[in-house]
This record gives C-alpha cells, structure tokens and sequence, in this order.
C-alpha cells in the first residue's frame, strides 16, 4: 500500500462533513481530538481508497449508535462473581508500557477458555476492553509521553493450547471481526510466545491467508520472548508469562509483587483489572443505571465475518481433520468442529 495522502485525507474529511448528527457525534467520541489521525486509520484499513474508508467508517459509527458503544463503560457486567468468571476464561490484561510509550497487552490465548458465560458477555467484555484502551489508556499515554499515541503492543501467549482451542474458533473470528471493522490499526505489532507445536501448524494454514498488512505485524518469538521482548519494553513492563521459561499464564498462576498487587496481569486483582472495574462502576453510577441493569448480558450486534475470515476457520477444521489422520490421533479429531452456534448465544 501506499502513503497515505493528504489528498485522500481532505476527500475524506469532506465526505465526513456530510453524516447525520449522531454519527458526527459518535466520531467526536472516538477521535478524542484527533479527527484526522483516525481518518487515516480507516483509509489504511481500505489501502489507501477513500470510497471504501469512507463507508467503513460510516458502517462502524452506525454500529456504534445503534448498539449504544458510546455508553458501554457505563454498562457493567454484573454480578461480581459474573465479571469474574469472564475473567477467569478470558485471559486479557495490560502489563506496563513499551519504551515508546505503547500500551502492553497481554493475552492468555492457549489458557482461555470462553466457557465460563454466554456468547454475548464475551464479546461486552471485548468491546468494554476496547473503548477503555482508546479512551482511557491511550489519552493517559499521550498526555505521559508528550505525543500522539494511537496503537498497542499485544503479546499472545500460546502456553497450554490445545486442539479443543478450535472449537472456539467462530467466537474468536467474531471477536476480530469486531476488531477488524471497528477498530482498524489499534495494534502496531503482535508477539507470539510460548508457542508449542500446534500453534506452529496452525499458523502454516493461517499465515498464506492473512493480508500482507497484517503478516507484517506479527512475530513469532523463541520460547517465552523475554530476551526480544526487552529491547522494546523494560522488564517491569513484561507480562508474568514472559518473565521466566515455564512460568504459565493461568489465572492461579501468580505472586505478589513489592507492592501487594498481583503480578499476574490476568487477575481481576491485578491494578489494571481494578482501575477498569472501578471505572466502569464510576460511570455506571454518574448514569443512575445500576438499578436498571439485571443480571443479563449487553446485547451487541455482531458484525457478519468477511468471507476471508470464514476460509480460515474452514481450513484450520480441514487442516487438523488431515494431521489428525497422517499421525494416527484420528480419535483425537473425531469430535473436533468447529462452533456455529454464535447467533443462538450458545
């Protein structure tokens, strides 16, 4: 692709002034008083074509109004013991700053589960995780480090992944969907550690279907990446998974650091897991919607997969269903399907 313009960039803007109010409003939300930086986002996310940024952003600002994304933060995941069980099988959390100022984000890809709720507290949780970051996390970046700060650093660790992973392929593939459409170019680099051997078989099938934008973003690192991993980011900023060979990264796995916080950044003990919590509850209340919430998930349109994310989920299904067969593990693969019963919010 190539540079983005500013030719593009005033096409655009022009076309933008042309939207109804509430998708004017929404994008104030968004853009946090950078307009023009999130403008290109969208026209990277469309290589550079101003028609097709144009109507993602569009598309995404509808998204917003009609499933009231703009008011998510206020909108807690309840009971307690509720969130908790979100958290306990969706291993997601922040770790420290690179030395450049990005946001840390860690994901316990091989540990999570996503079987502990429904479909839809999932995908709230995700949503919730994503607008924290841009308005809450990002904002506080910029404003530390004295430039504009847009993007993280995710760190996926691999450690404990299984063949029954791919069974939750299609709320995976939701969740990027989400991601892919709503928030376009909010990650400069992805980091893959502690990655066993199924992962790499996984990653042979994905790779070839990926766009060259996102393959480029991705590095796939020696053991637990400690060593790489510290030349971008100093060692109080690693995730506890990559701190030693063999630490793991299940919630249970965790010590206290000088301070009495949980050095595991999974927890919802940990000090970024309380400031979102206690965030939410904050805005919840200045909303007076406690007592209107019941014990029910925030129901969010999902978004339909693009076509290539779809050939992606049928090749990883095909793929194994093949290696299952070549190395004899057949019974290992006979109940392996993957998940479609994402519209029912099984």
């Amino acid at each position: 692709m190539g540079m983005i313009t500013q030719e593009m960039i005033k096409q655009f803007s022009s076309l933008m002034e042309e939207i109804d109010e509430p998708l004017k409003n929404s994008f104030k939300s968004i853009h946090e008083g950078y307009p023009t930086e999130n403008l290109v986002r969208f026209l990277k996310a469309r290589e550079g074509n101003v028609s097709k940024a144009h109507k993602m952003m569009v598309d995404s600002l509808n998204w917003r109004v009609q499933n009231e994304i703009d008011n998510i933060l206020a909108k807690p995941i309840i009971p307690t013991d509720l969130y908790r069980a979100v958290r306990d099988s969706y291993l997601i959390g922040m770790s420290g700053y690179s030395k450049e100022g990005l946001p840390i984000i860690a994901i316990g890809v091989g540990l999570s589960t996503y079987d502990k709720a429904s479909v839809q507290y999932y995908v709230q949780s995700h949503i919730q995780m994503n607008e924290y970051r841009d308005r809450v996390i990002l904002p506080c970046a910029t404003k530390k480090y004295g430039r504009y700060i847009s993007t993280c650093v995710k760190i996926l660790d691999m450690t404990g992944l299984k063949l029954s992973a791919l069974n939750q392929i299609k709320l995976l593939t939701v969740l990027s969907t989400i991601d892919d459409l709503n928030y376009p170019e909010k990650t400069d680099t992805y980091y893959i550690v502690n990655a066993p051997y199924i992962f790499s078989a996984c990653w042979k099938v994905v790779k070839p279907l990926l766009q060259e934008r996102t393959r480029k973003k991705v590095q796939v690192l020696a053991g637990c990446g400690r060593d790489e991993l510290l030349n971008i980011m100093d060692y109080s900023s690693l995730p506890h998974f990559c701190k030693r060979e063999g630490s793991g990264s299940g919630s249970g796995s965790f010590r206290l650091s000088r301070n009495g916080t949980t050095d595991n950044c999974f927890s919802l003990d940990h000090e970024f897991h309380q400031q979102l919590y206690n965030y939410i509850k904050h805005e919840a209340e200045l909303m007076e919607s406690i007592a209107l919430i019941k014990q029910r998930s925030f129901h969010v349109d999902i978004p339909e997969p693009d076509l290539e994310d779809e050939n992606i989920a049928e090749r990883l299904e095909s793929e194994f269903q093949r290696l299952g067969g070549q190395n004899g593990l057949s019974n290992s693969f006979g109940d392996l399907t993957i998940s479609r019963d994402l519209a029912e919010g099984k």
